[in-house]
């Protein structure tokens, strides 16, 4: 296919610019963690990997995939990652527990995340006020489907403590849990949500893929996907950090211009999940939710932190200083030739 053999063809000439790019790195062999990698959530972060946006830079990364959003922060508090590809609320959550944690590039603007009910339990479950008692899947609990299925209930009058969430993981095994019937409800991303539309298997509730579907849920964006750090390793390796900057925003940049057949070709066959026009569908149905910049606003800030309050009422707003949680500076001189 066309993408993947111009990644071979430039795979000599990637390898000679990382060599001279690397000179100047701090840091050029850097870890990095993401939750559930195939997730179109973290397409930005495979597309950076598979086009070579990283060794464009003189980056070697070893991506880390730990299954879900809550394990890869606890992996970078932990020191066993150097950077993450996760939700912009942990930046909140970190701050607000005395770590300084802070997004450098905006990657989702959108969550992508959908809330579902299963088919034959769609006259029972008619809206998020239905929920009380049911069993809800989440990629992983402390996750961002996790976080926004307890803000949807909470929004709707109910104690999030009145359902049951459980972590499903991502792909296969999230639709296998709602064919099996181990679920009630699912609030989870694509390619899993198409695929489960596709067999007929759930009625949506609430869907944030959109522009349409976030603004009424939130009444602004809401920051999703972003690449977050420790403070101190961004002021430790600017270079390094400037040179990951780069590379998600040409890939970016490459992913608002790249039709769907090109972003298909361009990430391992196993995301499919074994039905190559299902995975367009997936892509047509998220396209809204990357980011075409990077940049976060502080209305869209707001947003989150008005989400995170509202589920955890111990989270004392007033505390956090929503500034000191995105670095836009790197973005500002961010190279993407």
């Amino acid at each position: 296919m066309i993408v993947r053999k111009l990644l071979a063809a430039g795979a000599m000439l990637l390898a000679a610019t990382a060599a001279v790019s690397a000179q100047g790195l701090e840091k050029p062999s850097i870890t990095l963690g993401g939750g559930e990698k195939p997730l179109l959530y973290y397409l930005p972060l495979t597309l950076a990997e598979r086009l070579g946006h990283f060794k464009e830079q003189g980056l070697t990364v070893e991506v880390q995939d730990f299954g879900g959003g809550a394990k890869s922060l606890q992996a970078l508090v932990g020191g066993s990652v150097d950077a993450v590809t996760g939700a912009y609320e942990h930046t909140i959550r970190m701050q607000a527990k005395g770590q300084d944690v802070r997004a450098v590039i905006d990657l989702g603007r959108y969550p992508g995340v959908v809330l579902a009910v299963r088919k034959d339990k769609a006259d029972a479950i008619k809206s998020v006020a239905d929920l009380k008692g049911a069993k809800i899947g989440v990629t992983a609990p402390g996750s961002s489907t996790f976080i926004l299925a307890q803000y949807l209930m909470t929004k709707a009058g109910l104690d999030p403590k009145s359902a049951s969430f459980i972590g499903v993981g991502g792909g296969a095994s999230a639709v296998a849990a709602m064919q099996k019937g181990e679920i009630d409800a699912i609030s989870h991303l694509e390619p899993v949500i198409t695929k489960l539309e596709s067999l007929d298997a759930i009625k949506v509730l609430v869907d944030t893929r959109t522009t349409k579907g976030t603004m009424d849920t939130f009444g602004a964006s809401n920051p999703a996907a972003v690449l977050y750090l420790k403070k101190e390793f961004i002021d430790a390796n600017p270079k390094t950090v400037q040179a990951l900057v780069n590379a998600f925003a040409k890939t970016l940049k490459w992913l608002q211009s790249a039709t769907p057949e090109q972003v298909a070709d361009a990430v391992p066959e196993p995301y499919w999940l074994g039905d190559k026009a299902l995975y367009l569908k997936a892509l047509a149905a998220s396209r809204d939710t990357y980011s075409p910049d990077g940049t976060i606003d502080p209305a869209s800030m707001k947003s989150m932190l008005d989400l995170l309050t509202a589920t955890d009422p111990q989270l004392d707003a007033g505390s956090i200083d929503l500034a000191k949680t995105f670095d836009g500076s790197f973005l500002k001189n961010a190279s993407v030739k």
